[in-house]
C-alpha cells in the first residue's frame, strides 16, 4: 500500500482535471452513506471521529474503486501546540477491497471544496465575471481564488479578513497572471463591486448582507458547516436563486441553508438543484445576467473519491 503525502497530491492535481472528475463523480453512480460522528469521550471537550465512505457501483475509467475519509477532531490539542483536525484518505479496490494509498487528507480536502465551488460558478456565475472578493483567509482562501480563476476571466482579486495581516500575507502569496491583487478593509464597498463573492470563514454571524449585492453577482458560501454559523444574511437569501452541492448535506449541517429554512426565510421547493442535477441537465443554472446565485457547499464522500481516484490515475499510469 502506498503513502501520499500533500507535496505528491499537489503535482498530481490541477484544477481543470479536478473539476471535470467531480462534474464526472456527480453524474456517475457512486454511493455515499451518511456520515458517520462518533463521540470520544476525554477528560476535557470530548473528541469526534468522523468516517465518510463511498463507492463506485460500477467499473469507470482505471477500475472500480472503494474510499473512506477518517477525519479526529480533538479540540483540546490546542492547548498542547497540536492541530485539532488530522484526516486521512484510504483507497481501496472496488471490486476486491484491496487497499492501495493512504493519502493526507487535509491537502485532498482543500483541492476538491475548491474545485467544487469552480464547478458550480462555471454554471452559476456570469461567463464575464472579472471581479472576485474573497473573504477569509485561511488555508481554503488561495485554493478558491485559484478555482474561480481557472473558470472565470479573474482580472482582479480583493481580498477581505478580520485580520488584515493574514489578508496581506494571502496577497503576497498568490501570483496569477492577469490578475490584480488588493486588500481592502471595507467590505460592504468589495461586495458592491463584486462578480463573485467567496466566503471562507468559521464566523457565527453573517458577514455578507444582501442588500450589498449588485445584480449579476455570485455568492459561494463555503464556511459555516455548521448549524449555528452564518456567512449571509436572510436578505442574500431572498435575492438569490439557492443552490446546493447536495440537498441532504447542506439543508442538515449549513447554517446559511439550515437557519432560513427555520425561520421561513427560504422554502425547501425555493432551492433551485444541487451539483447533481446541475452535472447531470435537469437543472438550469444561472438563467439571466442580472439574477444574483448562491451556491451553498458542505462537502460529499463523492468529492473526496474523485479527488483520490484522480490522484491515483496520475501516479500509477
Amino acid at each position: 500500500m502506498r503513502t501520499i503525502g500533500a507535496s505528491e497530491i499537489d503535482a498530481a492535481l490541477s484544477f481543470d482535471a479536478l473539476i471535470a472528475a467531480l462534474a464526472d463523480g456527480f453524474r456517475a453512480g457512486i454511493t455515499v452513506p451518511v456520515r458517520h460522528h462518533h463521540t470520544i469521550l476525554q477528560e476535557g471537550r470530548d473528541a469526534t471521529l468522523l468516517l465518510m465512505p463511498a463507492w463506485m457501483e460500477k467499473s469507470g475509467e482505471g477500475g472500480r474503486f472503494l474510499g473512506c475519509k477518517i477525519v479526529s477532531v480533538f479540540p483540546d490539542n490546542a492547548l498542547a501546540g497540536k492541530p485539532s483536525v488530522y484526516g486521512s484518505y484510504l483507497l481501496m479496490d472496488g471490486t476486491t477491497g484491496l487497499p492501495l494509498a493512504v493519502m493526507e487528507g487535509a491537502t485532498l480536502t482543500a483541492w476538491r471544496t475548491a474545485a467544487a465551488s469552480a464547478l458550480a460558478a462555471k454554471y452559476l456565475a456570469r461567463e464575464d465575471a472579472e471581479h472576485l472578493v474573497m473573504v477569509g483567509a485561511g488555508t481554503l482562501a488561495p485554493r478558491l481564488v485559484q478555482a474561480h480563476y481557472s473558470v472565470r476571466p479573474i482580472k482582479r482579486a480583493t481580498l477581505w479578513n478580520r485580520t488584515r495581516a493574514r489578508a496581506e500575507a494571502l496577497a503576497n502569496q498568490l501570483k496569477l497572471p492577469g490578475v490584480a491583487v488588493s486588500v481592502t478593509d471595507d467590505l460592504e464597498q468589495a461586495v458592491r463591486e463584486a462578480d463573485i463573492v467567496s466566503c471562507a470563514t468559521l464566523s457565527l454571524e453573517p458577514l455578507v448582507h444582501g442588500a450589498w449585492l449588485k445584480p449579476g453577482t455570485h455568492l459561494d458560501l463555503v464556511g459555516a458547516f455548521r448549524p449555528n454559523m452564518r456567512e449571509a444574511d436572510d436578505e442574500a437569501i431572498k435575492r438569490s436563486r439557492v443552490y446546493v452541492d447536495t440537498i441532504a448535506g447542506a439543508t442538515r449541517e449549513g447554517g446559511d441553508i439550515v437557519q432560513p429554512l427555520q425561520s421561513g426565510a427560504l422554502k425547501m421547493e425555493q432551492i433551485a438543484g444541487d451539483l447533481f442535477g446541475l452535472t447531470r441537465g435537469t437543472v438550469k443554472g444561472r438563467a439571466s445576467a442580472d439574477e444574483i446565485t448562491l451556491f451553498k457547499s458542505v462537502g460529499t464522500a463523492i468529492e473526496d473519491l474523485a479527488a483520490a481516484m484522480l490522484v491515483w490515475r496520475h501516479l500509477v499510469g
